[in-house]
């Protein structure tokens, strides 16, 4: 059996949930985000692309209904021992499989809680089984749940997401060694997976941003590469990714001598990671960590070239995306407790003058401060 943590740990867990549902008043949970699954029972696959929901009771019991295919990843990946599958069949209809399933674990006329806000449950299903259990049983969103119960780590999770960020600056040293005028983005790519991989880390929830020249300004993963010209820009979002622990970095990386904007972009995003991590206090709000990073860049005149959110929450993520809430945005009255693990990213970019500048770390939440994932310094990097 596959399991990264220990029984003792996946009791602690479960008994967190238990106490969560009973204050709800839920006599059970339907879950189909897989960061919960894997988080709540070691359950590790990227079979939630088909339907499945893993339905635990306030008691602790745990079904998981899935596929044939997932059978034995189930199997060797959790603690779950009640394991039934739906049929693949033209006429498949797996909302029938739920109800049959909870009708013989005695749901009828109970009050389920179920995860809605994920991409393991489509807006297809979703109505379907809305539909086949009305009037069965009362059904009532709690789809943050869990995720509330996942933002802050135990002791076994830091340690992973550790080694996360070892591996994230692994994976920036390789970077480094690759960016040169004329090197091209897709062997600076593989140079950053080989660091990760191998040295026993995973696949990333999602692909590594890389971009060059105006490409830079983008925030997101494109297909396409290009040769690194000999006056250039490339920036990176990258995470390393240790039992699906992620710990992301982001910067961009000067070829040839950087511009006076580039300098000027830098000091202001440098100076917003200092406040954002100074706002970092046990305590406070994630309002209070993007008030901070505004209020930099805005009186540096940057407000139209920043992005409206600073950051988000790291932890277990599959596919599509290595985000997890909360997110950091203005008005977020969500407090930081110790042991949290936040990424925060100082983002500028200009579309008119085609100038990107980047810097992002992830960090724990300590009651004396946030202490940093990674080795490496806030420096701007020309090469």
């Amino acid at each position: 059996m596959a399991l990264h943590f220990s029984k003792k740990e996946y009791k602690g867990r479960m008994d967190r949930l238990i106490k969560e549902m009973k204050s709800r008043k839920l006599d059970g949970i339907m879950l189909f985000a897989q960061e919960s699954m894997y988080w709540l029972a070691g359950y590790d696959t990227f079979g939630f692309y088909f339907f499945q929901s893993m339905i635990v009771s306030a008691k602790g019991d745990i079904t998981l209904l899935t596929r044939s295919a997932d059978l034995r990843q189930a199997q060797h990946t959790s603690i779950v021992e009640d394991i039934r599958l739906w049929k693949d069949h033209e006429k498949a209809k797996p909302e029938d499989d739920v109800y049959e399933t909870l009708k013989d674990l005695g749901y009828k006329g109970k009050t389920l809680g179920i995860e809605t806000k994920t991409v393991g449950l489509n807006a297809f299903y979703g109505s379907a089984i809305e539909k086949k259990l009305k009037g069965f049983a009362k059904l009532k969103d709690a789809s943050l749940l869990v995720d509330h119960l996942r933002v802050v780590k135990s002791k076994a999770e830091l340690g992973f997401i550790r080694k996360a960020g070892e591996l994230s600056d692994d994976a920036f040293d390789a970077a480094i060694s690759k960016t040169h005028a004329g090197a091209d983005e897709g062997d600076i790519l593989a140079a950053m997976h080989k660091a990760i991989f191998s040295k026993g880390g995973d696949y990333a929830g999602n692909e590594f941003i890389i971009g060059s020249d105006k490409d830079a300004l983008l925030c997101r993963y494109k297909s396409g590469r290009r040769a690194l010209s000999k006056r250039d820009q490339l920036t990176l979002e990258w995470s390393g990714a240790y039992r699906h622990y992620h710990a992301a970095m982001m910067r961009t990386l000067i070829v040839g001598k950087p511009t006076k904007l580039h300098l000027k972009f830098f000091e202001a995003a440098k100076e917003a990671l200092v406040e954002v991590q100074k706002a970092m206090k046990v305590g406070n709000t994630f309002g209070d960590m993007f008030d901070a990073h505004a209020k930099v860049l805005d009186t540096a005149g940057l407000k139209k070239h920043r992005l409206n959110a600073c950051g988000y929450s790291m932890g277990a993520s599959f596919a599509p995306c290595w985000m997890d809430p909360p997110m950091i945005y203005e008005g977020n009255s969500t407090r930081i407790q110790k042991n949290m693990v936040l990424f925060h990213h100082m983002i500028i970019v200009d579309s008119e003058t085609n100038t990107a500048m980047t810097i992002g770390q992830s960090s724990i939440a300590a009651k004396k401060g946030p202490i940093s994932l990674t080795r490496h310094e806030i420096d701007l990097i020309s090469r």
